[in-house]
């Protein structure tokens, strides 16, 4: 039998906590059991010291190494002066560069994010390679400093650095664990194997509440629905990622989970009012702030209660201004989400948004879609007397300010014992492990058929959806499944069906269905017209027993029927997915518990599995 239970409306969630938006839009912080403690402060005179010697190297810089500090750029290749010549052609094509090392040294970017479609993350060793030539290259020019290396690893659905890295659950996998040490762990595993590779600021956690199940964009990527939840678990992963030396950067300010548009495509419009604002989306934010986050991306969302003028939230002064430093107290770096988005490509050009970010309050451009043209357009705003130099300084000081704390300045390099010492180590891996055990949630066990017993149910046969690898490294699912099941000595098969499976591949899995005591099936996202329900109701038509994984969104069990039970896993990585095989055998128990409702698909207003929910067996 599905649970149900009564529960208020997604408008109604928004309202609930009135006197904490009264709070918050008043600038009075209250203080609540998860709030994080704020970071000792640095002296007076050892920062004013600091500071100092910061205004005189910026004194130094010319108009054009004071433009280039505020862009973080793309740039292809594994190496920074010896790229294969796809990524040459495409560097050439896309920046008018060779190589990242002359990306440096044409522009004097302030930074570099790397992505596995660019071929910069191929291995550890090879990574932190990489980032000593890009160092290389900063410190050679007529002003040196180094770099910040960024990245995307949120781990679960976001992942740049694959295997032989430790990957560890994703937010909503830790949100439906519950456990503030388990996030603040894997934060501290993640930041200490970024910090090896030379990789010194994550754009991690993601701060977003998701109160929308169609969100298209956040969803598994947030911690979950309830603000206050969000906010602890966000604080705990600041810790333990800047405690193992990194930056993290909480993403995306004012708040991107209530949207059923993605910002890479399109511009999406928030409706909060600025009460439900304070009360749903700002207390991840002030939370992260507490904890010390060193920087915070914004999000390319209009929110009209908080910025009337139909600009994007990058673009806004009164929402990274008016809001984020004045009201929030925030001084660290603000840094723009990709200004290749279509949300902030919108409303202006690619010349105006760079100008128009930092007249806002933002400090890092990050990835123009052409940087010849926003570079010049910051540089002749300068020179034309839109922007001020003073202004362009302000920016550089917080950059340089956390390039001083990471400790780039003294040690920009990173070394091949350190990699080994520290990237995907046993350790590490039997943590994620451990993390990943205490995520899984069981939604649905008809009389009890779960725990499966190898005496009872020994064959098994696993289909279903095979998403492409997060970082390109893991996977199939199906394949994992079939060999962590193996592995607990089950004689286990996989047949890939895929996200839409066709009538063909349908016959195929219900004639590979006869013979087996049991059918995994892996579902992806489903919809009212997915054919992944009918590759579910002919195998449930067969008489066969049917375990059903969803592999990202849990709302798939709001549209599944036939099966004899249902787990919800979060993200299709191996980690996660080895953790769901060794609920389903016994070999651990279930304990996360729902960090999102799950909602009736006919009827969105009726809740059928509320936040906290999740099956235990019996002992």
């Amino acid at each position: 039998m599905h649970h149900r239970a009564p529960a208020p409306s997604r408008r109604t969630l928004l309202t609930v906590t009135a006197a904490a938006a009264v709070a918050a839009v008043t600038g009075v912080t209250v203080p609540t059991a998860h709030a994080a403690p704020a970071p000792a402060p640095v002296p007076a005179e050892e920062r004013d010291r600091g500071d100092r010697r910061l205004r005189e190297l910026i004194a130094r810089m010319s108009l054009a190494e004071k433009v280039g500090q505020l862009f973080v750029m793309r740039v292809y290749g594994h190496s920074a002066t010896d790229p294969d010549q796809a990524d040459i052609d495409a560097n050439l094509k896309e920046i008018g560069v060779r190589t990242g090392a002359e990306l440096v040294e044409r522009y004097h970017v302030g930074g570099v994010i790397y992505f596995a479609w660019a071929h910069n993350t191929r291995d550890p060793h090879q990574i932190a390679g990489l980032s000593n030539g890009l160092q290389r290259a900063a410190l050679a020019q007529d002003t040196p400093v180094p770099l910040l290396v960024s990245t995307d690893q949120e781990h679960g659905i976001v992942a740049r650095v694959g295997k032989p890295a430790t990957l560890l659950p994703g937010a909503m996998a830790l949100g439906a664990g519950g456990s503030a040490e388990d996030a603040r762990a894997a934060g501290r595993i993640a930041g200490a194997e970024l910090a090896a590779l030379g990789i010194r600021q994550d754009y991690a956690p993601v701060a977003d509440v998701n109160v929308n199940p169609a969100n298209p964009v956040i969803g598994v990527r947030s911690f979950g629905a309830d603000p206050e939840a969000v906010a602890a678990l966000v604080a705990a992963q600041v810790k333990g990622y800047q405690g193992a030396g990194i930056a993290a950067t909480a993403k995306h300010f004012p708040g991107h989970g209530d949207t059923a548009v993605d910002s890479h495509n399109g511009l999406p419009v928030i409706t909060h009012t600025a009460e439900e604002w304070a009360a749903v989306d700002a207390p991840p934010f002030r939370a992260a702030i507490r904890a010390g986050i060193e920087s915070i991306m914004t999000a390319h969302i209009v929110v009209p209660a908080l910025d009337p003028s139909g600009d994007p939230a990058t673009l806004s002064r009164p929402i990274l201004t008016g809001i984020l430093r004045e009201r929030l107290g925030f001084d660290g770096v603000v840094v723009t989400d990709s200004l290749g988005m279509e949300g902030v490509r919108t409303k202006y050009g690619d010349d105006r948004v760079p100008v128009l970010a930092l007249k806002a309050g933002a400090d890092q451009l990050l990835n123009p879609p052409d940087l010849s043209v926003a570079w010049h357009a910051v540089l002749k705003a300068v020179e034309g007397g839109e922007l001020t130099e003073a202004r362009l300084d302000e920016s550089i000081l917080r950059i340089l300010r956390l390039k001083r704390r990471l400790g780039l300045f003294e040690e920009p390099y990173v070394s091949s014992a350190g990699v080994d010492r520290t990237v995907g180590t046993r350790a590490h891996l039997a943590h994620a492990d451990r993390i990943a055990e205490r995520t899984t949630t069981l939604l649905v066990n008809e009389e009890g058929f779960l725990p499966l017993s190898r005496r009872t149910h020994p064959r098994v046969l696993v289909v279903g959806a095979d998403p492409a690898s997060p970082s390109g490294t893991t996977g199939p699912p199906t394949g994992v499944l079939a060999a962590a099941f193996t592995e607990l000595g089950y004689t286990a098969r996989a047949l890939s069906t895929g996200i839409t499976p066709t009538p063909a591949l349908i016959e195929q899995a219900v004639a590979a269905s006869a013979g087996q005591d049991v059918v995994v099936v892996g579902t992806y996202n489903l919809s009212a017209t997915s054919s992944q329900l009918t590759l579910l109701a002919r195998l449930a038509a067969t008489g066969v027993p049917v375990v059903t994984v969803a592999l990202r969104n849990p709302y798939d069990v709001a549209r599944t029927t036939g099966q004899r039970a249902t787990l919800a896993a979060y993200s299709w990585t191996d980690v996660e997915l080895r953790a769901a095989v060794r609920v389903i055998a016994g070999r651990a128990r279930p304990r996360g518990r729902l960090p999102v409702a799950v909602r009736s698909a006919a009827d969105p207003e009726r809740v059928l599995y509320p936040v906290g929910y999740g099956l235990s067996y019996r002992r």
